[in-house]
């Protein structure tokens, strides 16, 4: 079955048809967009009907702002629709005391390393902010919130009078040392950042280790996962997944209608 896949970040829309686990086609759109009828998800949904046979929706949201718009929207296409939320993720335990507060796409996120690995599980998802999320043998479990490289970024240039805006995708220096205002901006983000992932992955792997759950897979997603110089003695333990939210999104509409 081909489950279109709606994953509503801060920044973009991450979208996917997938079947059976294997993404068939996969795009991103900008979130102000989402709702456009010419430009958001009921043109793509019309588009991608086109080229594929669509059996259902399945969709997460952090901006809860558009979330009903868009469902709205999306329920004239006819096609059955998934909303994941902390009451609506069936197959995952949540052992955390406030259910409530955890971002959909975290949950999703969970739901593919489920489904990839199992248990136990981290998941890193380099966004506009980044999170670790761990999945155990009770289920979700928790994890940790940080700046993302974007909101680095930003705050460098807009808390300061003479720093310039630094483009993320451009972070390349070839000297530990910066010989320019640039480089040296382009050190404190891209070295700064990777150092904090890996601070960050060091305490969960630690909590991990006294509840003794054994050696968890680590998993990594996100606009800026990629291109993270992360060292060697750890990306060599860490999957890079950057359809690991959609994979969810697909499986908790399986579970969801019994499939």
């Amino acid at each position: 079955m081909n489950i279109l896949c709606i994953d509503i970040g801060n920044t973009h829309v991450h979208h996917g048809v997938l079947c059976d686990g294997t993404t068939i086609e996969s795009g991103q759109i900008p979130t102000g967009d989402i709702t456009s009828p010419v430009l958001g998800a009921p043109a793509l949904a019309a588009a991608l009907r086109q080229r594929h046979v669509l059996h259902g929706i399945s969709l997460c949201s952090v901006v809860p702002r558009i979330t009903q718009q868009l469902v709205f929207l999306l329920e004239n296409t006819g096609l059955p629709i998934h909303c994941l939320h902390h009451n609506a993720c069936p197959g995952l335990a949540i052992n955390y005391p406030h259910p409530s507060e955890i971002g959909q796409d975290r949950l999703a996120n969970c739901i593919g390393a489920q489904v990839l690995s199992g248990a136990p599980a981290i998941i890193i998802d380099a966004g506009t902010a980044v999170t670790l999320d761990v999945l155990t043998s009770r289920g979700y479990e928790g994890g940790i919130i940080a700046p993302g490289l974007g909101i680095m970024a930003r705050y460098l240039h807009e808390q300061t009078a003479l720093l310039p805006l630094l483009d993320t995708n451009d972070l390349m220096v070839s000297t530990g040392i910066g010989k320019s205002t640039l480089d040296a901006m382009r050190l404190g983000c891209a070295v700064g950042f990777a150092g904090m992932i890996e601070a960050l992955l060091k305490t969960v792997l630690a909590q991990i280790e006294k509840w003794g759950e054994g050696k968890p897979s680590v998993f990594a997603t996100g606009g800026t996962a990629g291109a993270l110089p992360i060292s060697s003695a750890w990306t060599k333990h860490i999957r890079w997944e950057p359809n690991i939210t959609l994979r969810g999104l697909e499986e908790v509409f399986r579970r969801a209608h019994d499939l």
